[in-house]
């Protein structure tokens, strides 16, 4: 069981965003930028090109949804989109809200991060969704 699926299922607390029957979002803990989110299936794939294309275009449908709502409780020009895969053997998708390309750098990470501001901007993009 990964990380992921242990956040969806309740046993590692997160700051939820959105969820529905097959995906959840929450508040990336390092983010790249305020209102860094990440959209996962509920069930556990490791490499997102492996997702059934119904499912994945599916995820990409929720992650648009998402993305609208963050563009709407993050000031921002754009909600840029990256899949990496890399950390976390369970696919997900970045949505993290951008002024420029500069602002996608996942070496630069948010300091900070503090439950009560990490709760407040879940609690913005949760209710625009």
């Amino acid at each position: 069981m990964t990380i992921f699926s242990k956040i969806i299922a309740g046993e590692i607390p997160s700051y939820k965003v959105a969820e529905n029957d097959k995906f959840y979002a929450f508040l990336d803990i390092n983010p790249v930028n305020w209102g860094h989110t990440l959209v996962v299936p509920k069930k556990e794939t490791d490499y997102i090109f492996d997702i059934e294309d119904a499912e994945l275009a599916e995820m990409i449908l929720f992650a648009k949804q998402v993305a609208g709502a963050i563009k709407q409780a993050i000031p921002c020009r754009k909600v840029g989109m990256a899949v990496l895969g890399l950390e976390v053997p369970h696919a997900h998708i970045h949505l993290i809200p951008i002024e420029n390309e500069g602002d996608m750098d996942f070496k630069k990470k948010k300091e900070g991060a503090a439950p009560e501001k990490m709760k407040a901007i879940a609690e913005s993009i949760a209710s625009k969704f």
